[in-house]
């Protein structure tokens, strides 16, 4: 996690810096003065936990899409390392190049050895460029569909950390036939005969998402999103201008409540307060303990009756009405 001094804080977090500036004056007082004043600090300790509490209350769409960015939020290589053990990365597509946004590999979580396969976005500009900000060419989707046969033919659950603003938009891309690589990932797994579960730890867009989006369980974590386009994009289309980000935030119902309600997702995963990006382990162990039972559960069952149930729950999606005049036709 980073040190208080180089956290980034958003505009609705500036309450919470102005708190923790006000502690580290204090400390700071303290240790020149050699005063004691813990029981001040105290009380603005718990002022900070307060106010995080009611930030976490009354967070707008808009708000949680900007925590889904956050430059402090752990990416996937962070959770694999937070939760996993063993981890031993798996490159290349066998065909063009290894794709550096996507990342994956066996590793051991609890005693179950799983494949994990997530994009990964970077931390800073330089391995930000080098993984191309989390979006993938055509061959990350195919390498990430190599590893989910490489596990199905050892028997392995395939968990999947979905976090990309989209597949790379690229004419290149195009021109590799990003839209067949993705096509082929979802027509794939959908039968696959071992379990998989799908998570949202930041942004879902997209076909970028759903490349490696299709599984037993789909889950979001509370501050993430999910949906067909990012705001931005939505406002530019509808209203000529990124202004209205905020508003398309709200109309596209991208958060994790709405997509349980929708019945998109199968569970949304509570964050630490305040966000995955003020503590990576308590963020990873919930993950960790939301995916060990699960995987456990998913493991009793044979893979036909898996692999049905996938096909019928994605089956079900969707909302339509049918008229009279289609009735009668």
């Amino acid at each position: 996690m980073p040190q208080l001094q180089n956290r980034q804080f958003l505009d609705f977090e500036k309450p919470i810096k102005d708190l923790y500036d006000q502690v580290e004056q204090l400390k700071n007082a303290q240790e020149k003065s050699k005063t004691d004043m813990s029981g001040a600090i105290a009380g603005l300790e718990k002022k900070i936990v307060e106010t995080k509490r009611n930030l976490t209350d009354t967070l707008t769409p808009w708000h949680r899409v900007q925590l889904s960015r956050h430059p402090d939020r752990p990416y996937t290589l962070k959770y694999i390392e937070k939760m996993c053990t063993n981890f031993i990365e798996l490159h290349g597509d066998r065909n063009v190049k290894d794709d550096k946004a996507m990342v994956g590999g066996f590793a051991q979580l609890g005693d179950q050895t799983v494949m994990i396969i997530g994009q990964q976005k970077g931390n800073n500009t330089k391995t930000r460029q080098m993984r191309n900000f989390g979006m993938a060419n055509p061959e990350g989707y195919r390498k990430a569909l190599r590893l989910m046969k490489l596990a199905e033919k050892f028997n392995k659950p395939i968990i999947t950390l979905i976090d990309t603003p989209g597949a790379y938009p690229g004419l290149e891309a195009e021109e590799r036939g990003q839209g067949e690589a993705i096509a082929r990932n979802i027509y794939e797994m959908i039968s696959l005969k071992v379990p998989v579960i799908c998570v949202i730890i930041g942004e879902g867009a997209s076909g970028g998402a759903l490349g490696i989006g299709v599984g037993d369980k789909v889950v979001m974590m509370e501050n993430t999103w999910y949906t067909v386009i990012s705001p931005e994009s939505c406002s530019s289309i509808l209203w000529r201008s990124w202004d209205k980000k905020e508003t398309a935030a709200e109309q596209l119902r991208l958060t994790g409540t709405d997509m349980l309600k929708f019945g998109l997702v199968d569970d949304v995963i509570p964050e630490p307060l305040g966000g995955a990006h003020w503590d990576y382990d308590e963020a990873a162990d919930i993950v960790k303990n939301y995916l060990v039972p699960v995987i456990k559960q998913l493991q009793a069952m044979s893979p036909a009756e898996r692999v049905k149930q996938r096909i019928e729950k994605f089956g079900r999606m969707g909302f339509w009405e049918e008229t009279a005049e289609e009735n009668n036709a």
